[in-house]
């Protein structure tokens, strides 16, 4: 496993061979490549780990600044669903800062079949406004409850899910689903079964290649089985398991992510989330890391 950061793939090869077919960002998937170039941006997540290590508040204002500087084109936040009207805020803020309001993440509890229509209703009042400010892209990980969920919860999230994007693409916008491990045992039950229960128009993919990874799946089946869904990307990069500070060489072999993702066309929003972990060895601070990732 720790063999594929010695390998001659560069820390830019992903963006650079995505760049070089000269896709638009927003495209639909599996439409035809058109002139454009690809969006980079940084999930908010990785930079209040930061914050937190150094003891000091994440700023969000701050760390907009900052990517714009790296030359990044947006910021990813995380949203507060039952607070849509802070969301149009955001977008200004974004705008004032030179970045462009692209993608949000969020996530709801969608498995409680009594509880699911009020969030449904609330997620789509926060889909309504980031329609309104701009947004492409609402990345969703249905919330984790600490264990497996049942076949009747599975099944309640799908339909949700289902709804959802059906809302959102009528609004002009794309729901991707998002994982992380807990979606990924049990064979990544949850992870299959979110898709094969609902359809690719609606329903898509933010396809956040190291965590499918970490869950056991390899990144090129992931895109075999569910590229034609992707809408958005998170990138991230580990050596012998453990995260890296930046997105270098690595376990990842993004070279065939890559590859494939030129031939079927597939969007070009792409999220750098520099997450870390206990055993993440941190030599630079977020910013450098992040000026050398992009």
């Amino acid at each position: 496993m720790g063999q594929h950061w010695r390998s001659s793939t560069t820390r830019r090869s992903f963006i650079r061979f995505l760049g070089a077919a000269g896709f638009v960002a927003g495209a639909a998937p599996g439409a035809p490549a058109k002139a454009g170039r690809p969006l980079v941006g940084s999930n908010s997540f990785g930079w209040t780990q930061y914050a937190k290590r150094e003891k000091r508040p994440f700023d969000i204002a701050e760390t907009m600044s900052v990517l714009r500087d790296c030359g990044y084109d947006y910021i990813e936040p995380s949203i507060d669903i039952s607070r849509p009207d802070s969301i149009g805020t955001l977008a200004e803020q974004m705008k004032s800062k030179g970045l462009r309001p692209v993608s949000v993440y969020c996530g709801p509890r969608l498995h409680e079949a009594e509880k699911v229509r009020a969030v449904i209703d609330q997620t789509m009042a926060a889909a309504r406004a980031c329609a309104a400010s701009g947004f492409e892209v609402i990345s969703c990980n249905a919330a984790p409850i600490g264990r497996e969920k049942t076949d009747d919860a599975l099944k309640t999230q799908a339909a949700a899910l289902a709804e959802l994007g059906r809302g959102m693409r009528e609004l002009g916008l794309r729901l991707g689903i998002h994982h992380h491990l807990p979606e990924m045992t049990n064979n990544a039950r949850e992870f299959h079964h979110n898709f094969r229960n609902t359809n690719a128009e609606d329903v898509g993919f933010c396809y956040d290649v190291h965590w499918v990874w970490k869950g056991g799946i390899q990144p090129m089946d992931a895109l075999r089985a569910y590229g034609d869904r992707v809408v958005t990307w998170h990138l991230r990069q580990s050596r012998d398991g453990i995260w890296w500070e930046d997105l270098d060489t690595g376990d990842i072999d993004y070279s065939a992510v890559a590859a494939y993702a030129s031939e079927k066309h597939l969007p070009a929003r792409f999220t750098v989330e520099l997450a870390l972990e206990a055993k993440t060895q941190i030599t630079r601070d977020a910013r450098e890391n992040h000026r050398r990732s992009r």
